[in-house]
């Protein structure tokens, strides 16, 4: 029997100081000098009064398992390069900015002098205005040439909110220096009648990657005079492009350089990313070109007082009887409602859309109960709500007409709302990275914040509330993308030739594994090869049959069945999971049943909603199993073997379990009937010998338990050691597995063709699984629970584990580690999977 253990993706698509990150130094912009962080503004209570008051119960107090201070930091500022333009210098005092921080400067000169340049600095420290300066610099001198259209620049957000967040932010700035500079957002939202004048008249034109992977490359003859006048490419939140989704968007950046070098354009690339390991490195393979890095954050910084918070053992147990944490939403439910009635403006980030829905649900309710007014001003953000959902929200948020907001990670990538004074950030949220990222929200006038952690009931969360030098003395991590992964690589060959046809030289610009991939394509007769290079052989566009975000297929509508309203959209490939019959959906505060999903029906795909209030939510279950396609890398492990390589996944749902609100305690499961799902990826597996198995006690009887409870903690650590999410990746025990005929735990990249983490898992191994060990081992439950060894998402309902016998047997294996071949912080980047995609 496999115990299993799915992915999101496959659900999905089949520090500074001593506590902030450690950066790079570069050398100082010149003429610094000193300036005090600014005052505190008004009598807001300092965000230690305000953790006081949180804490001021016993109960409360005992929840917080540490406490890190970050002391207030002052400025450095320089002065602007000569060559920026006095007007922009004006219009950047005028907006209350008398010297640029000295990292501005610095990179804005690296622009000017025509420099790829990436800005990794904290949150709030102006990196905006660093790339703005000179590019409204140059718009300003295009506008004066002689060819009409004048210089332009294009600006890449992540996501629709940040763009038109940028754009606010653009015009304010520019509004002093007339109709000279013309920002626009060209997205999917941008109404049809003025998708032309943007492509004729803006001269900064503001989207996302799947816009322009769509909407813009495809259609590069309509935009000529803007590509070929454009200097500038800014990349913003560039930290955010890792894993399946940073690949595609790198392939997407070398094909709009490629379409550029056609009209006479080679753009500068200005990313600007949250404080990150080798942040030049991983720009320079995001963008295929060479990198300047500028990562000495001189901006100044209020005080951080940042609590981890363990929420309290229940009396309630759970599935194999296992002791029941109060949940991570429910905390921040609390905490988002005690801020809110303090007057304290907070936003509570959480990973889910249904999370931040219930948080908001939850919070209001108990606001209601206190003062009726106050519970107006909580509200959920989420993607998938209509485009004037967010629009409304993003408003009430910048006016303040909104005191609490709980957000999925969309308010992360940088939307800029001053005078925040606490972040609550409802579980890890998979890299040290995003932590401060989320953390930076609050306090970005300067002014003192309030970050609390709550940590979920997993082993990672448990452990870091644990184990705070974990996040507070460690570095933040690299970046890991891979584009030469041929599932990515391929589709951006063809969306290429349809744009133009491909010839030898190109085959360069898209990485060495280019050349091997198109006699493939050539046989499945997606491509057609002539004198003058390949062509795109079908009617439809090559780059609508690629989701860039790796969702795959069209996005499920969610429709009112009784008024036919539509509610909201889901990626296809997360229906099952998330919109499967019986399925509990909240949307805005109300809560739905699914009635029925129809993946067939002709007009797209539907799932058919009705208002309803369950006491319970819903969790999608799944089985897995996982054959070896091929193994790249093996090493000894005493006597088992440590494996990477390429294996096919094949998972299905089966049914869900309805879980009581607050509490998770399950109330019933209800049986499905979905097709499976196949999935090609890399992963790293190890097996055990008999030997082993005999000196770590493992008899027959606890085998299974023992691999699946290694398992399931494995995946939840993971993410200390790679920029992953545990929902990204997946893994699978098996007692006697029919390829390797020996007990084996594997561990994959839940992303077709692989994303990377995998390869870093193998490279870490001794690391990551010594970890592993020590979460299980320092847990005090006695047989093993969520903050361990039970996964949320196990296809087997948790059954078997064994704690003891997982300790035990990781401690064997870890006995006879070798010798890491490299450095573990210094393992190599992914290495392209060897194999081809599939033929269609």
């Amino acid at each position: 029997m496999a115990f299993n253990h799915l992915p999101a993706a496959m659900h999905d698509a089949l520090g500074a100081l001593s506590v902030m990150p450690v950066t790079h130094s570069v050398p100082m912009a010149k003429n610094h000098r000193p300036s005090r962080p600014p005052e505190s503004r008004g009598n807001r209570p300092s965000p230690r009064v305000v953790l006081d008051r949180l804490t001021a119960s016993e109960s409360r107090a005992a929840r917080i398992t540490h406490t890190e201070h970050l002391p207030p930091r002052p400025g450095r500022h320089a002065v602007w390069p000569h060559s920026i333009r006095p007007e922009v210098i004006r219009a950047v005092q005028d907006a209350g900015i008398e010297h640029p921080w000295a990292h501005q400067a610095e990179a804005a000169e690296h622009a000017l002098d025509g420099e790829s340049v990436v800005i990794a600095t904290g949150t709030a420290s102006g990196k905006s205005l660093a790339y703005l300066a000179p590019v409204l610099s140059t718009l300003l001198d295009g506008s004066e040439a002689a060819n009409g259209r004048g210089t332009t620049a294009l600006y890449l957000a992540p996501t629709k909110a940040l763009a038109a967040d940028q754009r606010r932010s653009v015009r304010a700035l520019a509004a002093p220096l007339g109709n000279r500079i013309r920002p626009a957002v060209y997205d999917g939202d941008t109404p049809v009648e003025e998708r032309e004048w943007v492509r004729q008249y803006a001269n900064y034109v503001l989207t996302n990657p799947d816009m322009l992977h769509r909407g813009i490359l495809p259609s590069h003859p309509r935009w000529s005079s803007f590509l070929r006048s454009l200097r500038y490419v800014v990349i913003d939140e560039c930290h955010t492009y890792r894993g399946v989704f940073g690949s595609h968007v790198a392939q997407v950046l070398r094909r709009l350089r490629r379409v550029c070098a056609k009209y006479g354009a080679d753009p500068v690339f200005l990313l600007a990313s949250a404080t990150s390991a080798e942040p030049a490195v991983a720009a320079g393979r995001l963008t295929g070109l060479p990198v300047t890095e500028v990562a000495d954050d001189a901006s100044p910084r209020g005080e951080l007082v940042f609590a981890l918070w363990e929420p309290p053992l229940t009396e309630l147990h759970g599935e194999q009887g296992a002791p029941v944490r109060r949940t991570a939403i429910a905390e921040t439910a609390d905490l988002l409602t005690d801020l809110t009635v303090q007057g304290v403006r907070t936003v509570a980030f959480v990973r889910s859309r249904r999370g931040a829905e219930l948080i908001s649900v939850i919070a209001q309710e108990r606001l209601a109960e206190v003062d009726r007014s106050l519970a107006r001003r909580v509200a959920a953000y989420r993607g998938g709500y209509l485009p004037e959902e967010r629009r409304a929200l993003e408003q009430a948020l910048h006016s303040g007409e909104l005191l609490g907001l709980a957000a999925t990670t969309a308010l992360e990538l940088g939307i800029d709302v001053s005078g925040l004074d606490a972040v609550v950030i409802a579980g890890y949220p998979g890299t040290r990275a995003s932590l401060w990222q989320q953390a930076g929200r609050a306090g970005r006038s300067g002014e003192g914040a309030l970050a609390v952690l709550v940590a979920r009931d997993d082993p990672l969360d448990t452990y870091l509330v644990h184990h705070p030098e974990a996040l507070f003395r460690q570095p933040v991590e690299s970046t890991v993308l891979d584009p030469d992964n041929p599932y990515v690589l391929a589709p951006h060959l063809c969306a290429a030739a349809s744009e133009l046809p491909l010839t030898e030289a190109d085959l360069n610009l898209f990485g060495p594994a280019a050349p091997g991939l198109m006699p493939q394509l050539e046989a499945a007769g997606l491509l057609r090869r002539r004198s003058s290079g390949w062509y795109w052989t079908r009617r439809e566009r090559a780059a609508d049959l690629t989701d860039i975000r790796g969702g795959g297929g069209s996005p499920v509508q969610i429709v009112e069945a009784g008024t036919g309203r539509l509610l909201g959209t889901v990626d296809e490939a997360a229906s099952h999971a998330a919109v499967h019959d019986g399925a509990v959906h909240l949307h805005q505060g109300r809560t739905y049943l699914v009635k029925h999903l129809d993946l067939q029906d002709p007009d797209g795909p539907v799932a058919l909603v009705e208002q309803a209030n369950p006491p319970y939510s819903t969790v999608a279950r799944d089985t897995t199993s996982i054959s070896v396609l091929e193994t790249d890398t093996e090493i000894p492990w005493g006597a088992g073997r440590l494996c990477y390589g390429s294996v096919e996944v094949t998972n299905q749902v089966v049914s869900f379990l309805r879980r009581r609100l607050i509490t998770g305690e399950v109330l019933g499961e209800t049986k499905l009937d979905l097709p499976p799902r196949t999935l090609r990826t890399r992963a790293v597996w190890w097996t055990v010998t008999e030997d082993q198995l005999d000196a770590a006690r493992i008899n027959p009887e606890i085998l299974g338990g023992a691999l699946h409870a290694a398992e399931h903690a494995s995946i939840g650590m993971l993410p200390l050691f790679a920029t992953c999410d545990r929902w990204d990746i997946g893994g699978v025990s098996v007692p006697l597995h029919p390829d390797t005929l020996l007990p084996t735990v594997f561990v994959y990249d839940g992303h077709p063709g692989g994303a990377g983490f995998a390869e870093r898992a193998f490279h870490t191994a001794r690391a990551w699984l010594a970890a592993t060990r020590e979460a299980i081992a320092a847990c005090e439950c006695e047989a093993g629970c969520p903050s361990c060894i039970q996964s949320p998402k196990c296809g087997n309902g948790n059954d078997p584990l064994h704690k003891r016998g997982a300790v035990r047997l990781l401690t064997e294996l870890l006995r006879e580690a070798p010798e890491p071949a490299v450095p573990e912080r210094e393992a190599p980047e992914p290495a392209r999977p060897p194999e081809a995609p599939p033929a269609t």
